[in-house]
C-alpha cells in the first residue's frame, strides 16, 4: 500500500510555470514507477508523463513534450512535474499515480492521489 498526496497546483497566467509535487508514504517508494495524469471538466482522464523506478526512463504525452519535465527524488519519496509555457488547455485536476510495473501511459496504475487543481488563465 502507498499513499500519495499532490501539492503545488494553483492559478497561473498563460506562459507561466508551476511545479507539482507528489509525496508518497507507505512501502518503498523506489519500488514504484510513477505517473502524472490530468482530467479537465467533462473530459476523460489522460496521461501526462511517467518515470521509471530509478528515474532512468521517462515517457511523455505529445501535449507535454518540450514543456513538462517529470523527475523524482527517491530519498524524499517525492515525484515532481515541472510545467513550463502553460496554456489555458492545460487547466485540469492533476493526479499522480504509482505502480510496481512500468505502466507508462496506461491508466492501470494501482495507486492514485486525490489530485491538485491547475488553472491557467488566458
Amino acid at each position: 500500500q502507498v499513499q500519495l498526496v499532490e501539492s503545488g497546483g494553483g492559478l497561473v497566467q498563460a506562459g507561466g510555470s508551476l511545479r507539482l509535487s507528489c509525496a508518497a508514504s507507505g512501502r518503498t517508494f523506489s519500488s514504484y514507477a510513477m505517473g502524472w495524469f490530468r482530467q479537465a471538466p467533462g473530459k476523460e482522464r489522460e496521461f501526462v508523463a511517467a518515470i521509471s523506478w530509478s528515474g532512468g526512463s521517462t515517457y511523455y504525452a505529445d501535449s507535454a513534450k518540450g514543456r513538462f519535465t517529470i523527475s523524482r527524488d527517491n530519498a524524499k519519496n517525492t515525484v515532481y512535474l515541472q510545467m513550463n509555457s502553460l496554456k489555458p488547455e492545460d487547466t485540469a485536476v492533476y493526479y499522480c499515480a504509482a505502480d510496481p510495473k512500468w505502466t507508462r501511459g496506461g491508466l492501470g496504475y494501482d495507486y492514485w492521489g486525490q489530485g491538485t487543481q491547475v488553472t491557467v488563465s488566458s
